[in-house]
């Protein structure tokens, strides 16, 4: 004890105190002991300001993400975003497990294993499965909203508004009642309004899950689904790939993000999870569907409605709005609710995967990164169907507007379907993302990007939809909110099963548009399946091509798809007028992601050849540089930036465009010859990409092995050599230049129209769509565009949008309606010309 004592006093007396005149004062020890814990208690308190700071300030600094390790983050990444962190969280060997029909699996005593056969659940399965649902706790949010500090913020900040623009209005038309007027009388009263408000908003989106709800529409869909669908298909693995996940990171809510394609989407997902005993997620949906009855129905299942316009003044945001939906997002996530939305905000009119919208995704990545959530786990999911159940959309496509939905109407459909036939619909879970790890790999590469600046990504459309109620979001969140969207819809879209429909489809608009007979068809069905299959995307469908085919064809039906019989053969034809091909062309779209980027490589590499074709020579005797290829595919698919995604943000678009060359030339469709390398032309190669890339690459970088580092090297070299095409394989490159040329010729037709634009003012948005229907029907007539298909009003705004992105035309707004013009640089007839070369050298000659 007195050794401890006097070890204390002498540490005390060692201490150097700030005033040295302390230390001759009777209570220098005292002094001391109080001097060190002034100084512990400020640096304490430095770091606590310091920590806030960073957490209230996290979207203001240029990418400065919290993002600490997580004990529970292996395994649970992309392998491009965390190659050293990722690992398959789906054992190889159950990824082609057969999948089941979850609609009939209950004929087994309602899922039980070793029931007897006494068990009432042998003989009302349906209804035994239904009441064996595990129960969860679902709490209610709604009563908390109203207190969050961000809702209150909100409400003063949309009072304040008021009152400066009520002020504004008074200094320009000022009367002599105008002296009367109470600035805080009129505050106050505009704080009442929009608490009032934000109370009777919070009513309409908010959800209310019930379980004797849930139970009961389990059992009502057990007996509905199986009269208008041949089975509902998912992966038994995928189911428990979820549970894994969750039970590595449990209180982690799951975000489920399917792309939407029917109605029936949201339904579907719920009524799988609750019958593999997971948790029933809070479902986004659009107040649109916030009818009689349905309403109510959806809401007890889940649904919280948001509105389909967050903002209902143009130029002017709702703060009180969008401060209820980000709180109420967040409320949920911490109260323990899983969340499920649409990250394409609507279902998709063309079968192709839509770009996100990722308002909604950013109150998610806000929850995670202000650590209100400690993480979160994105499971992206793929829905597909053999027929669309909401039928098609093919009038919405020759421009007509979308009829609203109402309680009639919905009656109506639901009658409609009981009394027809859907086919299959499947299903993919596909594996959950840590949020977080996404964030910080992100953080990352802009990090690198910045420093080095040489990111290497495809140029792409930032979402400009925020829901941030009165926060100031830089652009370095939007883009890392924008980067994760796009990984998702990527995800997504490469895990959609391909159906018996989507191939019929494809195989007759790329192919055989003059209809050809059963036996060629089955054996362009077999390449493809092959092919398909090799490219790791999922085949919907077993059996054998024959059938299939016949299958595919019956369900599409004869305004699709004709049978006929000529001299004892089966021949099938697609029916290629409009409206009918739209439809047809709606379930091809599937598949046109798959081969986009072969499309563009084989297009441009056809294009550069024939023009460099010489009189008498051979096309196929004509080489292409393959750098040429590739700077050249690059800006092909920057016009195309707001149709597909060609790869994920996380990866290098060089990279991917080589390895799809590479891919190609593997299959023949374009030559690539070997090129033997010395070793001394491989140092001096290597020493010349040093020197073109400033010195950046460390020539003693060890990481590589001799031999991999020949093989960069080579690989180097071998990126300037030439790229020919085989005549043997000219067919296989017409199908693949097909597949991209209906909205190559969109596109050429909105250039085409743009002359309506010269030297006018403005015009209606909606107007100059409707002429540019009329330019691809005139091009259709006159024989200089052969796909009807090509009419399509989500190409046309997309394309539109392309140019906006350009500076080629100008979008204003005016009294609610969009208004375009030609910006003044192109605003003449050369600079329309302009605009339409730029398109024209990607059609295929």
């Amino acid at each position: 004890m007195l050794d401890a004592l006097q070890a204390r006093a002498n540490e005390l007396w060692r201490t150097e105190p700030r005033n040295p005149g302390d230390m001759f004062s009777s209570n220098n020890s005292r002094t001391a002991h109080e001097q060190i814990r002034k100084e512990l208690a400020q640096k304490k308190d430095r770091q606590k300001k310091m920590l806030e700071s960073e957490l209230f300030n996290i979207k203001e600094k240029p990418v400065s993400f919290i993002t600490p390790p997580s004990k529970y983050l292996t395994g649970l990444s992309c392998k491009f975003c965390a190659p050293g962190n990722s690992e398959s969280q789906l054992d190889p060997s159950q990824k082609r497990r057969d999948v089941i029909d979850i609609l009939k699996v209950t004929k087994h005593a309602g899922w039980r294993p070793n029931a007897s056969k006494y068990d009432w659940g042998t003989w009302c399965p349906h209804m035994a499965q239904s009441l064996r649902l595990k129960s969860y706790n679902y709490p209610q949010v709604s009563q908390s909203v109203m207190q969050d500090e961000r809702m209150r913020t909100a409400i003063r900040q949309a009072a304040k508004d008021a009152l400066e623009e009520k002020k504004q209005k008074l200094s320009e038309c000022h009367t002599e009642n105008d002296d009367d007027f109470d600035e805080t009388e009129y505050y106050d009263n505009m704080l009442n309004f929009n608490e009032n408000r934000a109370k009777k908003l919070l009513a309409e989106l908010r959800s209310a899950v019930s379980e004797a709800l849930l139970r009961t529409t389990s059992w009502v869909l057990y007996k509905l689904l199986p009269m208008f669908l041949s089975g509902v298909a998912a992966h038994p693995a995928h189911i428990e790939m979820l549970k894994a996940a969750s039970n590595k990171m449990p209180n982690v809510p799951m975000i489920f993000l399917p792309l939407h394609r029917s109605h029936l989407d949201y339904i579907l997902v719920t009524f799988i999870l609750c019958n593999n005993d997971m948790r029933a997620p809070l479902v986004a949906a659009g107040n649109n569907l916030n009818i009689t009855f349905f309403g109510r129905l959806l809401r007890g299942l889940g649904a919280f409605f948001i509105k389909r316009k967050i903002d209902p003044v143009a130029g002017k945001k709702d703060v009180v709005y969008r401060g209820l939906l980000h709180t109420y997002m967040q409320k949920a996530l911490v109260a323990g609710h899983d969340i499920e939305f649409f990250i394409e905000g609507g279902r998709t009119r063309t079968g192709k995967p839509c770009m996100p919208k990722s308002g909604v995704l950013s109150v998610i990545i806000d929850a995670c990164m202000d650590h209100t959530i400690p993480d979160a786990l994105l499971v992206p999911v793929s829905i597909n169907y053999e027929k669309l159940v909401d039928g098609n959309f093919v009038y919405e496509q020759l421009g007509q507007k979308k009829k609203p939905e109402t309680f009639k109407s919905a009656i109506s459909a639901i009658w409609k379907t009981l009394n027809s036939q859907y086919g299959l619909m499947r299903i993919d879970f596909n594996e959950p993302f840590s949020l977080r790890e996404l964030v910080n790999s992100f953080s990352k590469t802009n990090e690198i990007g910045s420093r080095t600046g040489n990111r290497h990504l495809l140029q792409h459309n930032l979402s400009t939809s925020s829901l941030y109620g009165t926060d100031v979001v830089q652009e370095e969140h939007r883009v890392l909110v924008d980067r994760i969207a796009r990984h998702v819809v990527y995800d997504c879209a490469s895990a959609t099963s391909i159906m018996t429909t989507n191939a019929l489809a494809f195989l007759l608009l790329t192919q055989f548009r003059d209809g050809a007979p059963l036996s060629v068809l089955v054996e362009a069905m077999n390449c493809l399946r092959d092919d398909v299959s090799r490219g790791n995307r999922d085949i919907g469908f077993t059996g054998t091509s024959e059938d299939v085919i016949l299958y595919a064809a019956n369900l599409l039906g004869p305004s699709t798809v004709t049978i006929e019989k000529w001299g004892g053969q089966t021949f099938i034809r697609p029916v290629t007028i409009i409206p009918n091909v739209i439809e047809l062309y709606y379930y091809a779209n599937t598949v046109v992601p798959f081969y986009a980027l072969d499309s563009v490589i084989v297009t441009v590499a056809n294009n550069l050849a024939k023009l460099r074709q010489n009189n008498g020579s051979l096309l196929e005797d004509v080489g292409v540089s393959e750098d040429e290829i590739c700077e050249i595919s690059k800006q092909f698919c920057d016009i195309f930036r707001y149709e597909f995604i060609f790869c994920k943000p996380c990866q290098n678009f060089n990279t991917v465009l080589l390895d799809a060359i590479s891919t190609l030339s593997d299959k023949n469709i374009v030559r690539k010859p070997m090129i033997e390398v010395t070793e001394e032309e491989t140092r001096a190669n290597r020493i010349a990409k040093f020197l073109e890339n400033d010195n950046q690459i460390d020539l003693s970088d060890n990481s590589l092995s001799d031999d991999e580092n020949a093989n960069v090297w080579k690989r180097s070299l071998c990126e300037k050599q030439n790229i020919f095409l085989p005549a043997e394989k000219h067919c296989d490159r017409i199908v693949l230049m097909t597949v991209l040329a209906p909205i190559t010729h969109t596109y050429l037709s909105v250039a085409k129209t743009l002359h309506h634009l010269v030297g006018c003012n403005s015009i209606i948005e909606n107007e100059f769509i409707s002429k540019c229907v009329q330019e691809i029907t005139y091009r259709l007539k006159d024989g200089n565009c052969k796909f009807g298909e090509s009419i399509s009003t989500d190409s046309i705004r997309n394309c539109i949008k392309l140019f906006e992105k350009w500076n080629i035309v100008d979008i204003s707004t005016s009294t609610g309606a969009r208004l375009l013009s030609l910006n003044p640089i192109y605003n003449s007839v050369a600079g329309v010309r302009q605009t339409v070369d730029r398109i024209n050298r990607f059609i295929p000659l």
